[in-house]
């Protein structure tokens, strides 16, 4: 019998190479989307396309509204950030961050798992190409695994031991790209783009694509994405 395990999916790079990696490492693997008020909803669709490619056993689209909230570039009327240098990119917490996303979408994970009996959430945080996001640092995952096994029953009676994967927190995007790659995925199914137009093409000046863009240029492999500017 095949171990499960949650998978988020956002339908961009990274989430579809931690899910590409679940599957290799034989996990029965239910991916969980969100359509949570983001102007870059049309990941969505790469998240189907993606779950239907790998073949996964459920694929879930949960809908929350975080634009309640707002305060993010991607949840409110504030402009997306282009064209950002390094040092830009690395200075402190970014307007796309979106307060306590993260929590929120594991919260929801989390819910599944145990109602699933897996013992396996697999999230694609990464915390070299995203240092500003605080959600997106190991001790954040450690905490969260922590308070994940005193939340739940299975937990506390000692049935299972839930585990929080982040096998991408300290990986460059290109050293992502070149896993994702050897594992077959076809990363044109994936977009990254925080501001994408209705086709579905990438801006190619967001943060999210300037790194995306530079990861497959350092990894030496094509970049499949359709840009509106490259």
């Amino acid at each position: 019998m095949l171990k499960k395990a949650v998978v988020l999916l956002s339908g961009g790079l990274d989430s579809t190479t931690v899910l590409a990696m679940a599957r290799d490492e034989g996990y029965d693997t239910y991916a969980m989307s969100f359509r949570y008020g983001q102007r870059h909803a049309v990941e969505l669709q790469c998240a189907k396309n993606v779950a239907k490619a790998l073949g996964i056993k459920h694929h879930t689209i949960v809908d929350i509204d975080l634009r309640t909230f707002g305060a993010s570039a991607l949840t409110a009327n504030i402009e997306v950030p282009k064209d950002r240098s390094d040092t830009e990119m690395g200075n402190g917490i970014p307007i796309t961050y979106v307060p306590a996303r993260n929590t929120i979408f594991l919260s929801y994970a989390l819910a599944y798992a145990e109602v699933l009996g897996a013992d396996t959430i697999f999230i694609g945080v990464n915390a070299l190409d995203y240092s500003g996001y605080p959600d997106c640092r190991p001790e954040y995952i450690k905490a969260y695994q922590t308070m994940a096994n005193l939340a739940t029953q299975t937990g506390v009676e000692g049935k299972t031991e839930l585990k929080i994967r982040a096998p991408l927190i300290d990986k460059t995007k290109a050293e992502i790209i070149q896993i994702g790659t050897a594992l077959g995925i076809d990363y044109s199914l994936t977009l990254s783009c925080y501001d994408p137009d209705a086709e579905g093409r990438a801006c190619g000046r967001c943060d999210s694509c300037l790194l995306r863009k530079r990861g497959f240029k350092e990894a030496d492999i094509p970049d499949p994405t359709r840009y509106m500017c490259y």
